[in-house]
């Protein structure tokens, strides 16, 4: 499952019930890093037996009980070492039966995973890359993908987390009201990173990956659940709603890449619009603006316009700016400069990009390129175009991207020969 080839529907089913195996192994055993790499080892036993034997009846209990086993041996073998060492006579040794993994399963197991891997113990980085590893699903690579770092440094952070949580001896369990809250800016994160990997995969051939996306809008639902009166939570939640509305127009009939102003708009799903549009009405009257609320923002302008000509810019650009002030990025400046690009020009746009070039968070990243090529096609600097958006390709690891930046080149490419 490494994101480089078609998903079967085995690897879809393993990567939604793994989280959910895992928050009953790590409550019951309360060791989250044993846990985690005891549920790994039964991810890959499944994935090796399951296209030979069929999938089980009860899959998730299988899950379930493969990780147990593997666990009940860990805390065997450890105690017949403390026994060698001190010659101790007992030893409590917790087992997880058959039968009673049905009856121990808990609808918020995963939503407690969550909120569990967003550690008082851990830096707000390393809680964000664990949370994504053990209730996202999302390989290492992946997440590298995320935090533009590489994929080793990625798994030292990712290893270094689980140790830090073994050492804290912090109990598993849903924290306190005070506790949620303490740690309900690296739940959002992790929340918003799951969706967006869900609605735009960074790795392999396809560009969006439902089941993450939809399990990013089952969590935060739950995460509004325990905290019904928190707007940015409402925000969240308006935001994977008003975005994951534009899910069916986004892809061609060959998984190619559609972009916003391409997209057959009588596709869009009116409901999950109407829902969101009113979760953001709640949500910015409660008065504090946040960053998700803005975001949310933004996404309803462009669900409001029937035609991309409609599209009203000028409110886009000055939520933009807000947001700037609000929780400044270079992913927010990059977005920044095309609506710079729409309502002032592709000039000021390109001028406004600038000051990225030596942005280290985006060194490197595909991202910057491809903003550049889009502005330079509007300026009609199509050779200058070419360059980036072929640059941009060779960078992306997602493969409808790289064809459509490819594709784009070469519609250049065409017009300009057309013209000379």
């Amino acid at each position: 499952m490494n994101g480089q080839t078609p998903d079967t529907p085995i690897e879809h089913l393993l990567r939604e019930l793994s989280p959910q195996a895992l928050g009953v192994v790590a409550r019951r055993f309360r060791d989250f890093s044993s846990a985690e790499d005891a549920m790994q080892e039964a991810l890959l036993a499944a994935f090796r037996q399951w296209p030979r034997e069929g999938i089980p009846e009860n899959p998730r209990a299988w899950l379930i009980r493969v990780a147990s086993r593997r666990m009940t041996d860990t805390v065997r073998s450890e105690v017949a070492r403390r026994r060698r060492e001190t010659a101790m006579t007992t030893e409590e040794e917790p087992t997880i039966e058959p039968a009673d993994i049905e009856t121990d399963m808990d609808p918020q197991d995963t939503l407690v995973l969550l909120f569990m891997c967003c550690h008082p113990a851990l830096t707000t980085s390393s809680a964000i890359a664990l949370t994504l590893r053990a209730v996202g699903g999302l390989t290492t690579a992946e997440i590298a993908n995320a935090f533009m770092i590489p994929e080793a440094t990625m798994a030292q952070r990712i290893s270094r987390a689980k140790q830090s949580i073994k050492a804290s001896k912090v109990p598993f369990r849903l924290p306190a009201p005070q506790g949620r809250r303490e740690r309900l800016p690296a739940v959002l994160h992790v929340l918003y990173l799951i969706f967006s990997e869900g609605y735009a995969s960074s790795i392999g051939i396809h560009l969006q990956r439902l089941d993450l996306a939809r399990e990013a809008i089952r969590l935060t639902r739950g995460a509004r659940g325990l905290l019904p009166e928190d707007a940015e939570v409402a925000g969240l939640l308006a935001l994977m709603l008003l975005t994951d509305a534009r899910r069916a127009a986004r892809t061609g009939p060959h998984d190619e890449l559609i972009p916003l102003d391409k997209q057959d708009r009588s596709l869009w799903d009116r409901a999950e619009i109407t829902e969101g549009t009113n979760l953001l009405a709640v949500a910015l009257a409660k008065g504090a603006v946040g960053l998700y609320q803005l975001q949310a923002a933004i996404a309803a302008v462009h669900d409001e316009a029937a035609r991309p000509e409609e599209t009203d810019w000028p409110q886009i650009l000055a939520l933009y700016e807000l947001l700037q002030r609000v929780a400044p990025s270079p992913v927010v400046t990059l977005n920044h400069a095309i609506a710079v690009a729409m309502v002032h020009g592709p000039e000021r746009g390109l001028e406004r990009l600038r000051a990225l070039d030596n942005d280290e968070r985006l060194a490197g990243h595909y991202r910057l390129d491809a903003v550049r090529g889009h502005l330079l096609e509007m300026l009609g600097d199509f050779e200058s175009a070419i360059q980036h958006y072929r640059t941009a390709a060779a960078k992306t690891t997602s493969l409808p991207e790289q064809n459509y930046l490819m594709t784009q080149a070469a519609s250049l490419e065409e017009a300009r020969r057309k013209n000379s």
